[in-house]
């Protein structure tokens, strides 16, 4: 079975929803998951928009140490360092400077492609609450037995 990132809030390659913008509550989509590899023992999500006028593109989402044994991320995850209703997850800084998710919020014009990309580990990654992608993306190396990815548009008028 083929490692899958879904959400209920959005179909690949459509639009997010408003409430999941800067434009509406600004709360994080559910997201699920199957076929995650065997030896899985930690995930780690970043979410991010490579449209974004800046080098790099812009984080809106960095999660880590999340379970192996987690199948989905409800809505609405708090913005908080540590998730103890999450099995002891970690949210890192986003580019906004905020711990946890801050959703979609282009500049008016085209639309923007924002990427879900959750990264099947097999070690829990140990870093301190607040760290940023490539903090994650470091640590990470040598350790991602898979990457499942959901895409969603944004755009402003």
């Amino acid at each position: 079975m083929a490692f899958t990132l879904t959400s209920k809030a959005f179909a690949a390659n459509a639009s997010i929803p408003k409430k999941h913008t800067c434009d509406g509550s600004d709360v994080s989509p559910e997201l699920a998951w199957g076929g995650a590899p065997s030896g899985t023992k930690a995930f780690a999500l970043i979410n991010d928009d490579p449209d974004a006028p800046r080098a790099g593109g812009w984080v809106h989402w960095v999660l880590y140490d999340l379970p192996g044994s987690w199948v989905a991320l409800p809505e609405n995850v708090p913005k908080q360092e540590s998730l103890t209703t999450l099995g002891g997850a970690r949210q890192g800084k986003n580019d906004f400077g905020k711990i946890g998710f801050n959703g979609s919020c282009p500049p008016p014009g085209k639309p923007h492609h924002y990427h879900f990309r959750l990264h099947a580990l097999d070690a829990a990654l140990g870093l301190k609450p607040g760290a940023t992608r490539p903090e994650v993306e470091r640590a990470m190396q040598g350790h991602v037995l898979g990457i499942a990815e959901i895409v969603g548009i944004y755009e402003r008028h």
